[in-house]
């Protein structure tokens, strides 16, 4: 995004130095002003509503280097309140930037709200999107890549180039009838289709040169499908998850959950032609596919012939495949020192939490829950309630460490947890679907994952040494994955299901990692600038 005109450059770069809750003198600010309306869009052939930023579907791409402030004006042209939410952005000590109804009070119609985000200590592929009211089956979303300092080294040459693919199911129904269905209480039929950046079948072309490296960035950005992602007689090789330089493994297909970003390095080494770039459904009963184009500089040949196909339903195959993703301990990660200089294997664990997700008919409508507790929003975000100390909006242990074996009921649940605590999550999944859940605030080591019930004797087969570090991670059928997360980060934090219909029907709650002292070493103070609604409507957020 260009930035503003030059004499409000100035101005905004000083207000920004002037703003202690957001720190470091010396980090870059980058400036964006967006608008977000309706549009018509056309992602499968049929005319819908979608959400355009700045009139694009998908919206503008973030590019930003380690440390730097992100200051994004977002103004709502929609005739409906709106949030966005910057899936893995961490937001350190400072949570009410994190776009969701439990941290932010949303953006009413026709006004606008300054998101003020520092990328602290990060590195990666991310992405934003809509968090409200089922908006991100109609767009909305876009990608956020944090490139590395100038002076901190990179596992890999640079690539020739840097390409984005956002990869997900698709709904041809306006993301309101899709709300109208969930609000009734039923389940939403199968997606139509897949979208490759907010296009069908061929519509996308990727222009590579012969005998050059690319890096193709990819992220499920869906509401439901893990997708398998593949490139016709090429292979490919992973760099980095999520912020984590990775091991690189050659695959000639990548499993890609809802929610979950990969980069990939692939070389142009084949006879110069075009090829399929293939998408498809996994874990479904109805396999669905798409397609982009892989296309030579030189070529003079178009693709023909079958798409590449993927696998479908070997759970075996993608479960090897995840545990064979792992971190590059000699790399470095935005800091020069190595991502393996911190042994999270030889720190004892201080707590276990059990989530186990659940589906059940509470009054005749379709909910999920957490264990047993079908999450639903206060009329308050529950992060300003606890700043302002506003009692009736929520209150601390709704949601139990462990599956209590109640029928399931509807609360606003939070957990409470200490700061600088280490714990560990299992995710047990009951279930005949794979699962996907997301930690807003930070990222965690996935230890561990395998079919069946978790107990305590499956911690033997944990890796203690060089376990991937991500921020969102899947949960096959009828199996577990055990994560330990270091609680470094005070804030509240949304704990949700990726699986969309699920999240938007209770299955996610909330983590307060809390500490006594008040201090802005710890948590910064609510922004000035902060929206306040409900219970928090008419406080101050002036600086005590």
């Amino acid at each position: 995004m260009a930035p503003k005109p030059a004499q409000l450059w100035c101005f905004y770069v000083a207000m920004a130095l002037g703003f202690i809750g957001i720190a470091i003198a010396d980090s870059p600010y980058r400036f964006f002003d967006w608008n977000v309306t309706y549009g018509d869009i056309y992602p499968l052939g049929v005319r819908q509503q979608g959400i355009l930023i700045n009139g694009q579907f998908p919206g503008p791409e973030i590019y930003a280097v380690t440390n730097d402030n992100l200051y994004i004006n977002v103004h709502n042209s929609l005739p409906e309140p709106f949030l966005l939410s910057w899936n893995g952005v961490q937001q350190r000590k400072n949570s009410y930037q994190d776009g969701v109804y439990g941290t932010t009070c949303p953006i009413p119609p026709g006004k606008n709200f300054t998101y003020r985000i520092q990328v602290k200590d990060q590195i990666g592929t991310y992405f934003y999107f809509p968090s409200l009211a089922f908006h991100k089956a109609a767009g909305g979303f876009g990608s956020i890549r944090v490139l590395s300092r100038p002076l901190i080294p990179v596992p890999f040459p640079e690539p020739a180039a840097d390409y984005t693919l956002l990869i997900g199911d698709w709904y041809t129904a306006n993301h309101s009838i899709l709300k109208i269905i969930l609000d009734g209480g039923h389940r939403l039929p199968n997606p139509n289709g897949i979208v490759i950046n907010g296009r069908g079948p061929l519509a996308t072309t990727f222009t590579v040169e012969k005998g050059k490296t690319y890096r193709f960035r990819i992220t499920n950005v869906g509401l439901q499908h893990s997708l398998n992602f593949r490139v016709q007689d090429h292979e490919m090789t992973l760099v980095e998850v999520e912020g984590t330089h990775t091991m690189q493994n050659t695959y000639s297909s990548l499993d890609v959950h809802v929610g979950q970003s990969y980069s990939v390095l692939i070389t142009a080494n084949q006879p110069s032609r075009d090829f399929y770039i293939a998408v498809s459904t996994r874990f479904a009963s109805k396999i669905l596919n798409s397609t982009a184009i892989l296309h030579y500089s030189d070529s003079t040949t178009s693709v023909s012939g079958p798409i590449p196909g993927g696998p479908t339903n070997e759970i075996d195959w993608s479960l090897n495949q995840a545990r064979s993703v792992r971190t590059n301990l000699t790399a470095s990660g935005p800091r020069p020192n190595p991502q393996g200089s911190y042994h999270y294997g030889l720190i004892n664990i201080s707590r276990t939490i059990k989530l186990e997700s659940s589906a059940a008919l509470v009054d005749r409508k379709q909910r999920y829950a957490v264990n047993s507790v079908s999450f639903i929003p206060a009329d308050t975000p529950l992060k300003l309630a606890d700043y302002f100390n506003i009692d009736g909006v929520f209150r601390i242990g709704t949601i139990p460490d462990f599956p209590s074996g109640k029928k399931m009921y509807l609360d606003t649940s939070v957990m409470g947890a200490d700061y600088r605590a280490f714990i560990e999550i299992v995710f047990q999944n009951h279930e005949n679907i794979v699962q996907s859940w997301h930690l807003d605030g930070y990222s965690f080591w996935v230890v561990g994952m395998d079919g069946g019930v978790w107990t305590p004797a499956s911690r033997e087969q944990y890796n203690l040494r060089d376990a991937v570090s991500r921020c969102t991670t899947q949960v096959y059928p009828r199996s577990w994955t055990a994560i330990y997360v270091s609680l470094d980060n005070v804030g509240m934090w949304n704990i949700r299901s990726e699986f969309w219909a699920r999240q938007y029907l209770g299955q996610q709650f909330y983590l307060r990692v809390y500490t006594p002292v008040k201090s802005l070493r710890d948590e910064y103070n609510v922004p000035d600038n902060a929206l306040l609604c409900g219970k928090a409507a008419g406080r101050s957020t002036a600086t005590p």
